[in-house]
């Protein structure tokens, strides 16, 4: 594995994410930030939090297949969601959940969640952008 997770001793132990990931693979992998879009582009999950999160883990199981990869091999995440509040919390857990089913991936990585005013579109409620790292 070209990506090993660690929630080292002397910082608060998540357990939704890791503190960090220490990459001893060859390749880098830069993702676009992924969207609630399929692969013909038509939106997903209208108005749904956790559908439009579950799409973007999804696509970027997508993407990183394409390269010999796989949601494994995600070093970081940083996540954008439109008007974050606290209250959101369950439902980006949920959709998270139901990628990870999907994909047979643990989704535990070190991420950054920023709340933003807005996306690109305006019915994108949340963006997720990936770096991982390739034997």
């Amino acid at each position: 594995m070209a990506v090993t997770l660690v929630n080292p001793d002397g910082l608060p132990k998540p357990e939704v994410y890791r503190q960090l990931s220490i990459a001893s693979g060859t390749k880098l992998v830069f993702l676009a930030g992924q969207v609630a879009r399929d692969a013909e582009g038509r939106p997903v999950g209208a108005g749904d939090f956790a559908a439009q999160v579950e799409q973007c883990y999804l696509n970027i199981g997508t993407a990183l297949a394409e390269v010999g990869g796989s949601f494994d091999d995600v070093a970081k995440l940083t996540v954008y969601v439109v008007d974050w509040s606290p209250e959101k919390m369950p439902l980006l857990g949920e959709g998270v959940s139901r990628a990870a089913a999907k994909l047979g991936v643990d989704p535990v990585k070190p991420i950054t969640l920023l709340g933003v005013a807005a996306l690109g579109e305006p019915d994108l409620l949340v963006e997720v952008e990936a770096t991982a790292v390739l034997d």
